[in-house]
């Protein structure tokens, strides 16, 4: 019977997978500060530290979470982690990885990729939290249902309250230079969506 319940939450948490709880927004406060080996990416990539564009929240529509599940999967298996210091020699360096990279370039790579699918700038926002007491890097995705992470960690799309981490700062929607502290869950019909 054990065995028939979890196969039937297994199959229920793959088919509704953002269904568990009310979504929540990240309440920012201030200026937050962003990791150093973030503004020498920016200069190198633009592009993807861009967080320009009207667009701050996406209306999450089915065909939109598949896609946020399918980028999120896709990418965790095909880059390895691996460290900077393994790959580049570094202690910390934001890269677009083509095999291995750490948090932070798969967060850059799924960011790109969902770019590419049509997804705005301005609610793909790179967030840094700490995990066990060490960094950690995750994209976050500003949707309807509430600000959701797409993580190496994990295939499941999240909630961003639903996971384990301390949150620090993410990158200000409109300014992708600038950094915006991270304060409380704010349920989702609270929130403004404006910018």
């Amino acid at each position: 019977m054990k065995r028939h319940v979890a196969l039937i939450a297994l199959l229920l948490s793959a088919a509704c997978p953002f269904a568990a709880q009310a979504g929540t927004a990240m309440e920012t406060k201030g200026k937050g500060f962003a990791p150093p080996a973030f503004y020498p990416f920016c200069s190198r990539q633009p592009a993807l530290c861009s967080t320009a564009g009207g667009t701050k929240v996406v209306a999450l529509r089915p065909q939109l979470s598949a896609q946020l599940s399918q980028v999120n999967r896709s990418v965790n298996s095909r880059i390895t982690e691996l460290s900077d210091r393994t790959t580049t020699g570094k202690d910390d360096d934001w890269r677009v990885p083509t095999v291995s990279g750490d948090c932070e370039d798969i967060a850059i790579l799924k960011k790109l990729e969902l770019m590419k699918r049509g997804w705005p700038a301005s609610a793909l926002l790179l967030t840094v939290a700490s995990n066990h007491g060490e960094g950690h890097t995750v994209l976050t995705v500003r949707t309807s249902e509430g600000d959701l992470v797409l993580d190496n960690l994990t295939n499941s799309v999240r909630d961003w309250s639903s996971t384990p981490y301390s949150y620090f700062a993410r990158q200000a929607q409109g300014n992708g230079r600038r950094w915006e502290r991270i304060g409380a869950a704010k349920p989702v019909g609270t929130t403004a969506t404006g910018g």
